[in-house]
């Protein structure tokens, strides 16, 4: 079993307030949802209104595989220009 895990912070910067910001992480928490079958979530930052911590896992019986999901779903991420991507990182964990 492998567990691919991925973090991207996010700037947001039409954002003024911390309830913009929450618009923003719920539409591309949801997006991602119903585009992936995957964990995902706001995992820091969450008092600050322009920036965003989102970690989400994959799990696969490939280590390749879990990559090249996470890279796909970091591009994703990126492509709906909801907010800018200025960090990404992916673990992979071989069970």
């Amino acid at each position: 079993m492998v567990v691919g895990v991925g973090v991207v912070e996010l700037m947001i910067h039409d954002s003024s307030s911390l309830k913009s910001k929450r618009q923003v992480i719920r539409s591309i928490l949801g997006r991602v949802r119903s585009k992936f079958d995957l964990s995902i979530a706001e995992v820091d930052a969450q008092d600050k209104w322009q920036l965003s911590k989102l970690g989400f896992a994959v799990v696969s019986n490939e280590g390749g595989h879990a990559h090249r999901m996470l890279e796909t779903i970091i591009g994703y991420v990126e492509n709906l220009h909801l907010a800018e991507v200025i960090n990404a990182n992916i673990e992979i964990i071989h069970y």
